[in-house]
């Protein structure tokens, strides 16, 4: 790994472009060396992951909408979507958009923690798309993913975006970008002017994450991936971006980020290095905020300890800063305490979650979120006795550098009404790689076999299943095995939300 200096440098320093962060990036990407076989394996699994949760989701109305906007863009050529026959097909950064937004919508694929959060496996759909219309085969789309990944794990681990108040597609965008490069073999330069433009457009408010949160989060991974595809195809075209567009006088560190007394150091492969970033990331076995995962686990385990719920005082979480200040009291969101929230701000309500996992002994991606589940008197009444406080040591814990050794969980100390105090602590969700249980390739088919058991038949999960864990090697044009279509009607009408401007003129 080579260690980058980034901080912001005067316009009259005429910085060259290979000092510049983006060119590194790019230059990694061009020249990015083999794949290990445990990366591939860790990309198949993640193949399975995304399907799994975007099939859960495929009727939920902001993933049908993002699929009717993307059927308004046919492409005789182009890509698939979820769900849908291969025979309809649509231009790349529509299916982006669509794929993209049905994996994210229920919270339920994989996460990446650490100066910022992430979701690394927001990039595979674009990738996916890019690739089925470029007609590419499965060691190219291995190569773009491995690098994607790589990208977003070394930004996430260097530049905090949260603490400015910017949300996490900043580095989403330009991961997306530098693996759509990687994957065509674009050369440095070219790569380079895409992740320039792609830095340039990807800064948003973290007011997404914030306070009444809506579909948009949903949405996020697939504007990144339609963003990234428009960002290379201009720059495949020799068209330039601005730059530097870290280190500028008014760039985006001077002004969205530490300002120009700030320096990061991100650490990047040294070109014709392997790609190993994504076993550091990890995925849920729970659809929720991944910080709310070892919680999970622990409140299910402490729950037959308690017993009797309404006999329960006070509850107190002792978490780290990023628990406690984004999903927890110290939010100060209301919201996050009101049993009428959105699907959205409940999974980010560490107390509400709490509560119904203490109750239930159970999480389930749509039961422990409908408005009866979130009204019930016992759930609110248990759910306004939980806080969170930061524990600095749980804050030192979540930034450990060692991978092995970081953690995401917390303390739960219950004190009953009668004095008596029952308490643990789970540092790490048990699926994840340092947990309990870790997560693996029957794991992941376990997932998808429990989501998607009602909507697929035995041939076709067969020949999914066998196309993703061999994908490195499908042959051009069969990347569409990655996309599995479901059985006629079982996906709800292209536009049940009524009509948008993309519709008209399509008659």
């Amino acid at each position: 790994m080579k260690k980058h200096t980034v901080k912001v440098h005067p316009s009259a320093a005429k910085l060259p472009r290979e000092e510049q962060l983006a060119w590194h990036i790019a230059d990694f990407a061009a020249h990015c060396g083999p794949l290990d076989a445990d990366v591939q394996d860790m990309i198949a699994c993640r193949i399975v992951d995304n399907a799994a949760v975007a099939l859960a989701a495929i009727n939920r109305k902001p993933v049908a909408a993002a699929r009717a906007m993307a059927l308004a863009h046919p492409r005789k050529r182009g890509a698939t979507l979820f769900g849908l026959p291969a025979a309809t097909r649509v231009d790349a950064e529509w299916a982006a958009w669509a794929n993209a937004t049905a994996v994210r919508e229920l919270d339920f694929h994989d996460t990446f923690l650490a100066a910022d959060y992430s979701h690394p496996g927001d990039s595979i759909s674009p990738l996916v798309a890019v690739a089925q219309q470029m007609g590419l085969d499965g060691a190219a789309l291995a190569r773009g993913i491995a690098v994607a990944y790589e990208i977003h794990v070394a930004l996430v681990k260097a530049i905090s975006l949260h603490k400015y108040k910017k949300d996490h597609v900043a580095h989403l965008a330009p991961a997306t970008t530098a693996g759509i490069g990687a994957m065509l073999g674009l050369p440095t330069d070219v790569i380079f002017q895409a992740v320039n433009q792609a830095v340039h457009l990807a800064f948003s408010t973290r007011q997404s994450r914030k306070g009444e949160i809506s579909s948009w989060k949903a949405y996020v991974p697939g504007f990144s991936g339609k963003l990234a595809i428009e960002c290379i195809d201009r720059a495949m075209r020799g068209e330039a971006a601005p730059s530097p567009i870290y280190e500028g006088e008014d760039s985006v560190i001077a002004w969205m980020l530490g300002g120009p007394e700030t320096a990061y150091e991100v650490f990047l492969p040294a070109p014709g290095e392997s790609p190993r970033g994504i076993m550091e990331t990890y995925t849920k076995a729970h659809s929720a905020e991944y910080q709310a995962q070892a919680l999970i686990d622990l409140a299910i385990e402490l729950s037959g300890q308690i017993g009797d719920l309404s006999e329960v005082r006070d509850i107190l979480l002792e978490t780290s800063h990023h628990t406690h200040y984004v999903i927890g009291t110290g939010a100060n969101d209301p919201q996050k305490m009101d049993p009428e929230a959105s699907r959205e701000t409940l999974d980010h309500s560490i107390m509400y979650i709490l509560a119904v996992a203490l109750e239930d002994r159970k999480w389930h991606h749509v039961d422990s979120y409908t408005r009866e589940r979130s009204r019930r008197a016992s759930t609110v009444e248990l759910w306004h006795k939980i806080r969170t406080v930061e524990d600095q040591v749980w804050t030192t814990r979540y930034h450990e550098p060692d991978p092995a050794k970081r953690a995401f969980g917390g303390r739960l100390i219950v004190t009953m009404k009668d004095g008596r105090v029952i308490s643990g602590e789970r540092a790490v969700a048990d699926a994840h790689p340092n947990g309990a249980r870790p997560w693996t390739w029957p794991d992941y088919v376990g997932k998808f076999d429990g989501l998607t058991r009602e909507m697929l038949g035995a041939p076709e999960r067969e020949a999914f299943l066998s196309a993703a864990k061999g994908f490195a090697k499908l042959a051009p044009g069969a990347l569409d095995a990655l996309v599995p279509a479901l059985t006629a009607g079982s996906v709800n009408p292209s536009r049940p939300t009524g009509e948008g401007i993309f519709d008209r003129g399509l008659e």
